[in-house]
């Protein structure tokens, strides 16, 4: 018997009604389709959510956006910060600035904040050694700034300091906890989370928070990892045969639920 199987025998399932999923609710998604299929409340809600810094506290850094001649951006929110803080500080960037986004997404949003040219705006897919060509064509030339959150973006200033760039790392916003007080005397069947982070707001909020028959469905090892420390039982996540999240709820709700 594998692994999963023996975790299933030894599971208590008992039936689902009730879902909290630590995400702000999209327009469209397959849970939606998932509810009206098992008749299930599924609720949506935020655990974490990101507040710009102000402007005491970037010109704390004593540096300005335009004393950098190549940015590196590697989400829209770092996007929308960047600019904003140019805005808020009066710093105007040089039309000759290079940009270098991680992925196609990125770089797309960076059209509502610039005119977009080919020869200054570089794409990557998923990583920053995707931009390798692209960053290595201009090293020599240009000083990198990189827009951040206060948890850093590691991968990124590993690899640039690796490779011995000419950069700064600069935190221009700040994912921090949501207010959940208002969800003290409610209670799901099932949390479902997709970062570590959401873990922390849920015990930032709720100190005293005890698991008792609340099932958890985790996605991604840095998820899972942060609700083992815990000490909190994984009842649902996503595997080779059920890699999205909702496949993986389903499979529960079908032992939990008993639809065929």
């Amino acid at each position: 018997m594998s692994s999963e199987s023996k975790a299933q025998a030894q599971e208590n399932y008992k039936p689902v009604k009730t879902i909290l999923i630590s995400q702000p609710e999209p327009s469209r998604s397959p849970y939606f389709e998932l509810a009206k299929k098992w008749d299930l409340k599924i609720d949506w809600r935020p655990f974490i959510h990101v507040e710009p810094v102000t402007e005491k506290e970037f010109r704390r850094n004593r540096i300005r956006p335009d004393e950098f001649s190549a940015i590196i951006f590697t989400s829209k929110n770092a996007i929308d910060h960047f600019f904003s803080i140019c805005e808020m500080i009066r710093c105007k960037m040089s039309q000759s600035t290079k940009y270098f986004c991680l992925t196609k997404a990125i770089a797309d949003y960076l059209q509502k904040f610039i005119v977009y040219r080919k020869r200054k705006v570089f794409v990557g897919v998923r990583k920053i050694e995707d931009l390798e060509t692209a960053l290595n064509k201009h090293k020599e030339k240009e000083r990198f700034l990189l827009p951040c959150s206060n948890l850093g973006s590691v991968e990124v200033v590993q690899y640039l300091t690796s490779n011995e760039f000419n950069f700064k790392d600069i935190m221009m916003y700040k994912t921090v906890s949501s207010d959940l007080s208002d969800l003290s005397d409610v209670t799901y069947d099932v949390l479902v989370f997709f970062s570590p982070l959401g873990i922390e707001s849920l015990y930032e909020n709720f100190p005293e928070f005890q698991q008792k028959e609340t099932r958890f469905a985790v996605f991604g090892s840095t998820t899972k990892k942060a609700v083992e420390e815990r000490g909190l039982s994984i009842n649902i996540q996503p595997t080779t045969k059920t890699p999205s999240m909702t496949m993986a709820i389903e499979k529960y709700l079908i032992l939990s639920n008993k639809k065929p």
